[in-house]
């Protein structure tokens, strides 16, 4: 996380929590403006989420979902953190949960900060030679169909609607306009080719 991102994630020491729901709280504090008057200022504080590029031979894993708010839509696999879990063991968690599968060579790849009103941070990781070792066992709201796909057809997700990933879509659609970048890429997921 550079420098911005953790400014962005922090509150003042004199913030109050004003409301509180089941994965919200709105937080609210009086700041001094440039010119002396004084400004109240708020932010969201909302769980951190993690989604895997999980690499499975020299496919990359798609899902195809649905849950009851958000209708169906593409993602990789990924999810909230849970009170107190770090980022990379909930990569591990949605990882086996909604796909079944593992991987001994995990690691972080990108974090982002998708809105300044947000103390909140989406990382990406990297997780190589994917193998099943176990049925999904999916929340009560999701139904998931995983299916493989290629490298180039995961950049081209950069300009799908329906991919939910929106951060990492500008990623992908930078690697198209630079090929050096997209085979920078393609070394991370599939060192051996």
């Amino acid at each position: 996380m550079d420098e911005n991102q953790k400014k962005q994630n922090t509150l003042p020491e004199h913030a109050k929590m004003i409301a509180k729901g089941k994965m919200f709280e709105i937080w609210q504090w009086e700041q001094e403006m440039f010119d002396g008057t004084k400004g109240i200022f708020e932010k969201i504080k909302r769980p951190n989420t993690a989604g895997v590029i999980a690499v499975v031979g020299d496919k990359i894993i798609l899902q195809e979902q649905e849950q009851p708010r958000r209708g169906v839509f593409l993602s990789l696999p990924g999810g909230r953190c849970d009170e107190g879990e770090e980022l990379i063991e909930t990569a591990r968690r949605e990882l086996l949960e909604e796909t079944g599968c593992v991987s001994d060579d995990i690691f972080f790849w990108k974090s982002e900060n998708p809105a300044s009103s947000m103390i909140y941070t989406n990382a990406y990781f990297i997780a190589r030679n994917c193998r099943k070792v176990q049925d999904q066992k999916l929340d009560s709201g999701e139904k998931i169909k995983t299916k493989l796909i290629t490298f180039e057809e995961l950049l081209m997700l950069s300009e799908n609607e329906i991919f939910r990933d929106k951060g990492l879509m500008r990623y992908l659609l930078q690697m198209r306009l630079h090929p050096e970048k997209a085979e920078e890429f393609r070394k991370l997921l599939f060192p051996e080719k």
